[in-house]
């Protein structure tokens, strides 16, 4: 039987903001430090990239797919519970990137109702600078850019991160924030101070939310999520896949003025596994995994794709980029929709 009640480390914020590069690093520094640790994946879809990679690097790790942690509650509590199993002290959980309202209709609950299994932890959103600068500009796109900004409003802390390439923050609505690098490491062991033993309150901060305007924001964008085998004609490295994967979709997805949200790719092999993700058109993907694998003549290929264009445009894209790679496709994975109206299955509009 489970002996800790473990502490619940929720991490939000905007698509492509690195939640699941936080999480992994994070991870990997409390199991060095002998603490055991899980995490909760989630999406609106199924076939997750976070979750084949946050296994890769060795973490156990349950997905909650179908629809974010507000409308599915009580599977995220299921999650948490079969977790606790294993006994983890810490389990970091990252919702949807376009997911608000998560302080009313998770973390209030879960203090209210579930306060005798876990402990939570101050609510971090995560924030790209690049990104905050685009949302608060003065011709952001009103849906996405609402998202954005109720993220931040409802955080207990926010964090910026990639300090390691960005030269400049702007302001933020929210005041302070704590700065990182979920790449490089550098303030993640900062964060994690502040988090497990610091002085913030979990689920400070509740939202008044529109849920009518909420929806249309978030079926502003389209999600495709798509799997298939790549069985290749010559035998070549992870790397050599998924980078021209990449870049073909990058010039369909520009071509069709289509601006990306995010686009994760993993390429797994017998010989080891690359990820490569792009946050915006052109920029230089961001890559992770095994860059000096062996060639090999099979690959399993995981695709998300988030960007505003319509669901069967974006099919139509990966479909088109399939098509150019140098071997026989075998899709066994493939849903492309604009996400539901969210339906919390408990909001609780007072702090508990």
């Amino acid at each position: 039987m489970p002996q800790t009640n473990p502490i619940l480390v929720l991490v939000g914020g905007y698509l492509g903001s690195g939640k699941t590069t936080l999480l992994i690093r994070a991870a990997a520094r409390l199991r060095d430090s002998g603490v055991r640790v899980a995490l909760i994946t989630n999406d609106q879809g199924g076939a997750l990239v976070d979750t084949r990679m946050a296994e890769a690097e060795g973490t156990r790790t349950e997905e909650i797919t179908g629809g974010c942690f507000c409308c599915r509650l009580s599977e995220f509590v299921a999650a948490a519970d079969r977790l606790r199993e294993f006994d983890p002290e810490v389990i970091l959980a990252e919702p949807v990137g376009s997911c608000i309202d998560i302080s009313a209709t998770v973390l209030q609950p879960i203090k209210r109702f579930y306060g005798d299994r876990y402990r939570l932890a101050p609510f971090t959103v995560l924030v790209d600078p690049e990104r905050a600068r685009e949302m608060l500009a003065a011709d952001a796109d009103p849906y996405l850019s609402y998202l954005f900004l109720n993220q931040i409003a409802e955080a207990d802390l926010v964090c910026f991160n990639k300090s390691d390439v960005a030269t400049d923050y702007p302001s933020l609505p929210s005041g302070f924030a704590l700065r990182l690098s979920a790449r490089t490491g550098q303030g993640v062991a900062e964060w994690l101070a502040e988090v497990l033993a610091g002085s913030k309150v979990a689920g400070s901060r509740l939202l008044e939310v529109d849920y009518q305007r909420y929806a249309e924001a978030e079926a502003a964008l389209g999600w495709l999520n798509w799997q298939a085998e790549l069985q290749l004609e010559a035998p070549l490295s992870p790397a050599m896949v998924v980078g021209p994967f990449l870049d073909d979709l990058d010039q369909l997805l520009t071509r069709a003025g289509i601006a990306i949200a995010h686009l994760k790719v993993l390429d797994q092999a017998s010989t080891g596994y690359v990820k490569a993700s792009l946050c915006r058109n052109g920029e230089e993907p961001t890559i992770d995994g095994e860059l000096t694998a062996s060639p090999d003549g099979r690959h399993e290929l995981l695709l998300n794709l988030r960007a505003p264009g319509a669901p069967e445009q974006l099919s139509d894209i990966v479909a088109q980029a399939a098509s150019s790679l140098p071997g026989r496709v075998h899709v066994m994975h493939t849903e492309s929709f604009r996400p539901s109206p969210p339906k919390p299955e408990c909001r609780i509009a007072t702090l508990t």
